[in-house]
């Protein structure tokens, strides 16, 4: 073969949380996989076989853009329509994977444009639902000029932000919430037709594990393939049997790529772990000794046999507390 496969690629990631990152982003591009949560979160598809959505309904090849696959050549898997909408004023939004569907049974070419994303982090500094609106907004707005030019809104197509959170709060495990615009008839009941105004759609699908309630449907797809726990070999098992999802070589070679790479996430994940306990015991001794012995923290260090390149470390993380 004239190019390198994903495995041959997976190999030459040098940090593991990036390249797992990575990986799973592709992964959650199959069609067969983006088919099974369209039909789980989204109104339009709930009563559509996956087969048809995956082969029908969605446009082209969905597009990826993460962080680079291969660091040291600057690459990023970017495939299909643009992944960022820019603006002077307001900077680069980057979206996960981005593709278009057609709507079943519509008189005309209706696309939603969807994004998903792979959320660690529930809790970044901000409400994510927040992040989801304005992602909405932007696609929203990113289509003058592209669909619609002048005063033509009527060609306003929906978007939907779908963001799987892998890591979430207690209170949200196993759960799919929806968000969206709805008509509320304040007084008389003058209703406008739901084309006019269904045009945002925000799902927070977050994944919780067998423990909890709903452990079914998407959310077990989904916490068995990004699981970095569950074997190559079980998730194919699982994927094949209980989903029916056929495994292409190139879901193969991801769900490899992904296992190879969580032994490396998991590794360091224990190792930062041991870093930070230890950390954490010695920045405890250091304030012991200079409570109960009155030394300054320099001397406190000193009797701790601190390195003298680590002690402006232990003081900047003083200073913060």
């Amino acid at each position: 073969m004239s190019e390198e496969t994903t495995i041959a690629q997976g190999l030459h990631v040098t940090d593991d949380s990036a390249g797992y990152d990575a990986a799973c982003k592709r992964i959650l591009s199959e069609k067969a996989i983006l088919a099974r949560i369209m039909k789980s979160c989204l109104e339009e598809y709930k009563d559509c076989d996956v087969n048809d959505i995956a082969g029908k309904y969605i446009e082209g090849q969905p597009q990826v853009s993460a962080v680079p696959v291969l660091p040291d050549e600057g690459d990023t898997v970017i495939s299909g329509m643009d992944t960022e909408d820019k603006s002077v004023r307001e900077g680069t939004v980057t979206y996960d994977i981005r593709f278009r569907a057609i709507v079943p049974g519509s008189e005309e070419r209706i696309a939603l444009i969807i994004n998903v994303e792979a959320q660690n982090d529930f809790y970044p500094g901000y409400p994510l639902i927040k992040r989801g609106i304005y992602y909405c907004c932007r696609m929203i707005s990113s289509q003058y000029g592209r669909e619609f030019t002048g005063p033509r809104y009527e060609k306003i197509k929906k978007v939907c932000s779908i963001w799987i959170c892998m890591d979430p709060p207690k209170y949200r495990k196993n759960t799919i919430t929806r968000y969206r615009l709805v008509e509320e008839h304040l007084a008389g009941e003058a209703a406008e037709p739901v084309k006019n105004y269904d045009l945002l759609s925000i799902v927070m699908l977050c994944l919780g594990g067998p423990d909890g309630g709903n452990y079914n449907g998407v959310l077990r797809m989904l916490d068995v393939l990004l699981s970095n726990e569950t074997s190559e070999a079980e998730k194919r098992r699982i994927l094949q049997d209980d989903y029916d999802i056929p495994m292409t070589q190139s879901m193969e070679e991801e769900v490899l790529v992904m296992c190879n790479l969580s032994k490396g996430v998991r590794e360091k994940g224990r190792a930062e772990g041991r870093a930070e306990g230890m950390a954490n015991g010695i920045l405890t001794s250091i304030k012991n000794l200079t409570e109960t012995m009155g030394l300054t923290i320099e001397q406190a260090m000193a009797a701790l046999k601190v390195p003298e390149g680590e002690r402006q470390k232990y003081m900047d993380l003083l200073e913060r507390q």
